[in-house]
């Protein structure tokens, strides 16, 4: 049996160093390569994966990957099971970066890692959520929430009890980087990075919310731009769906040149992408000229009239955001509470109630204050809404829009 399992083991090895080799010769030049994974400490285990399937595989398996399934995406407190959660606007997201970077030669495996980690660190309630919990941060003495600092919180120190999962520095990169608005037609990625460049462009983010990082990847740059192809149709759909607004109201020269459903705008935007990418497929490793991803000049400037007409409609609507004030009122309680709780454990006085599996490790490099904020940070909308009812809070009701 030792030995048929040795001979199994050498086996699988081999396979792993015949897809290396493949990958060498398949990819684009400019690809990516699982051979290039850098890891911040080094693995001696031996696995039949590629670096990078390992990362979207260890992602995958986190407990904050299962966690996103009761996190808003745009729409709160909405009983409609067709709204998109966060869920599947991950999954949308891989999809489309892996269908942009099988025809451009670039690594999958890598954009679906950062694909599927990009959204990890939202907490309850979206963006509305984040803004909340930033203020209360900041008065707490902590930076500014951000959800991708955040993401990168999660996956690299706070999941596996402290120790996170060791993924690798284009992973946590690509994550890091993917948010930001994209107003340029291209985008280029930031090459010459090691885990020193990340920590400190990490603690820069922290210090300064509105700072532009780019991808150290073509990949990373993929998942980039896929997470806005993957949102700025679906949240229409989703507005459409509550009766919130009506197709015709889309802007005529968007639903001329983009189209006026999802399916159409998605097509059209990864096409228009792969026609305005293709130089990648034949470039050199080292062609900065041809190093870039983007789109033609005028469906760029569709896409621009298209956002800026989802966050005056969709996203800075009033009359879309559900009771808001009595979540702001959740948040402040639950951070108080908690904090409480937190303070009182650090002076003896009692057990602390929450994250008790937490290494000894996480515990020293983290005050009270960041380990509520990692707490409420990972709950789900539900999971959320019960633990403020349970300390007295008056919680919000869902609504019921028809369509």
């Amino acid at each position: 049996m030792i030995k048929r399992n040795m001979e199994h083991r050498d086996w699988l090895h081999a396979m792993r160093q015949e897809l290396d080799e493949r990958e060498q010769s398949a990819l684009a030049p400019l690809a990516c390569v699982s051979c290039r994974a850098i890891r911040r400490i080094g693995e001696t285990l031996v696995d039949h994966r590629q670096a990078f399937a390992q990362d979207a595989d260890r992602i995958l398996h986190s407990k904050a990957y299962t966690r996103y399934i009761d996190k808003t995406q745009v729409f709160s407190l909405v009983d409609n099971d067709h709204i998109t959660h966060r869920v599947l606007h991950v999954q949308m997201v891989s999809r489309i970066g892996r269908t942009i970077g099988r025809f451009l030669g670039l690594n999958e495996d890598l954009i679906e890692a950062i694909a599927l980690g990009h959204d990890i660190g939202h907490p309850p309630f979206g963006h509305e959520g984040e803004r909340i919990l930033s203020k209360i941060c900041r008065r707490h003495g902590l930076a500014s929430f951000q959800h991708n600092i955040q993401s990168i919180q999660f996956l690299d120190r706070f999941e596996r009890s402290g120790s996170g999962w060791n993924l690798s520095l284009q992973v946590l990169d690509g994550i890091l980087c993917h948010d930001g608005e994209v107003h340029a037609r291209r985008l280029k990625p930031d090459r010459e990075k090691d885990f020193a460049v990340h920590d400190r462009e990490r603690a820069a983010k922290q210090a300064d919310p509105g700072l532009p990082l780019v991808p150290m990847t073509l990949e990373g740059c993929v998942v980039r731009l896929a997470d806005t192809i993957a949102y700025i149709g679906r949240d229409l759909e989703d507005a459409i769906e509550l009766g919130l607004i009506n197709r015709q109201e889309i802007p005529e020269p968007c639903r001329r040149l983009l189209g006026d459903s999802n399916g159409t705008i998605v097509y059209t935007l990864v096409t228009d992408l792969l026609v305005h990418s293709s130089q990648i497929r034949g470039a050199a490793a080292g062609d900065t000229d041809s190093d870039y991803l983007g789109f033609g000049e005028e469906v760029a400037a569709a896409l621009r009239q298209l956002k800026s007409f989802n966050y005056r409609r969709i996203y800075a609507n009033p009359a879309f955001k559900p009771d808001f004030a009595r979540i702001h009122e959740c948040y402040e309680r639950l951070f108080a509470h908690y904090l409480d709780l937190a303070h009182r454990a650090e002076r003896g006085e009692n057990d602390r109630s929450f994250l008790t599996s937490m290494s000894p490790a996480y515990l020293v490099a983290h005050g009270p204050a960041a380990m509520v904020r990692d707490y409420l940070a990972g709950m789900t909308d539900a999971y959320f809404l019960r633990q403020a009812e349970a300390i007295g809070c008056a919680i919000p009701e869902r609504l019921c829009l028809p369509k």
